[in-house]
């Protein structure tokens, strides 16, 4: 069974910064696409960041520039390191992965992500 278990959330001030951590299973696979993607009330889901089993990178065009996807597969721990924090980045932000992701095959994309675990609040206030 996948496992996702994210951590790390907060509330903080409008230019802050925050980092997120996120335990997986996803490692276990030689091939694999792990991300996140956040969900504001009242609005879409919306792609944050993915990398998958070569370092590819894919972030969305919100947080481009601003927030950073790295991983330590040796410790099964996605991050998500975010600077400059602004209001319109208050939302839940779920750690997911792309189930039975074949690199090569299909895009790592932040869109794509379609299994997740519980998610953790990110609150920026102005």
């Amino acid at each position: 069974q996948l496992q996702l278990a994210e951590s790390g959330g907060g509330s903080v001030q409008s230019g802050g910064s925050l980092r997120l951590s996120c335990t997986t299973s996803a490692y276990t696979s030689s091939s694999y696409c792990v991300g996140w993607f956040r969900q504001a009330p009242g609005k879409e889901r919306e792609g944050v960041a993915a990398i998958n089993n070569v370092n590819a990178r894919n972030y969305g065009d919100s947080v481009k520039g601003r927030f950073t996807i790295s991983h330590d597969s040796a410790k099964n721990t996605l991050y998500l390191q975010m600077n400059s924090l602004k209001p319109d980045d208050t939302a839940m932000y779920y750690c997911a992965l792309i189930a039975d992701y074949i690199y090569g095959t299909m895009t790592c994309s932040p869109m794509a992500l379609n299994y997740w675990g519980q998610g953790t609040q990110v609150t920026v206030s102005s």
